[in-house]
């Protein structure tokens, strides 16, 4: 008997950043999961979230007797979980670095987090730019020009094919697509918009932008 999928407890499309990216690995890797969409910034969000898991975040990945919240843990554990899908590169000097920039995605760009967040079908939007933010977009882009030149030549990801980095860095496309970051005032050699554009014209982004744009509705 087939094992049966797992749940994908996910927030808000138009809103939940950290949402995105397992949904987004999971569809890329063609792993199955029943999904939960739960609206944020209601009166029963939080208690919504509660019975699913007790961090009050999402999202939040059950696989039978398995709980895992956060992003980059849900991230880890599919690694773990279907190898054969192959979710970090294959060489270590470039699943290192992968792994590296993913953390670092994690963990830091806060002002460009809070001044250009998530709307994922909103278009023309104005960010409001500070000092800090634009250098957080700067490092963002040498990322994405750094990786590209040194590991993307196999494919139109950052390491060629599709990686766990990718999923990590799906909802900056998306801001940058929002608020329309010319990323050539930042550094970018013409690799990084290619990127951006590419990544926002997945199928599975635009799955993911229907359901964003029907929470508008």
């Amino acid at each position: 008997m087939a094992a049966s999928a797992a749940t994908l407890v996910v927030g808000s499309k138009e809103l939940s950043s950290w949402s995105l990216r397992p949904w987004l690995l999971m569809k890329q890797a063609g792993i199955p999961f029943k999904e939960v969409v739960i609206q944020l910034d209601k009166s029963d969000t939080k208690a919504l979230i509660a019975k699913w898991t007790p961090s009050g975040k999402v999202p939040v990945l059950i696989d039978g007797d398995v709980t895992v919240w956060d992003s980059l843990a849900i991230a880890e554990y599919l690694n773990e979980t279907h190898p054969r899908a192959h979710l970090w590169p294959a060489d270590r000097a470039a699943r290192a670095h992968a792994r590296a920039i993913s953390a670092e995605m994690h963990s830091m760009f806060r002002e460009l987090r809070v001044r250009l967040p998530m709307a994922f079908s909103t278009l023309g939007l104005k960010p409001d730019m500070n000092d800090d933010c634009r250098r957080d977009i700067t490092r963002m882009v040498a990322i994405w020009v750094d990786a590209r030149k040194k590991y993307g030549a196999g494919g139109a990801f950052l390491f060629g094919s599709f990686t766990i980095t990718d999923a990590m860095f799906a909802p900056v496309a998306s801001r940058f697509t929002s608020y329309g970051t010319h990323l050539a005032d930042f550094g970018d050699d013409g690799s990084a918009e290619a990127y951006r554009a590419m990544m926002m014209a997945l199928p599975a982004m635009l799955e993911w932008g229907v359901g964003a744009k029907a929470e508008l509705a």
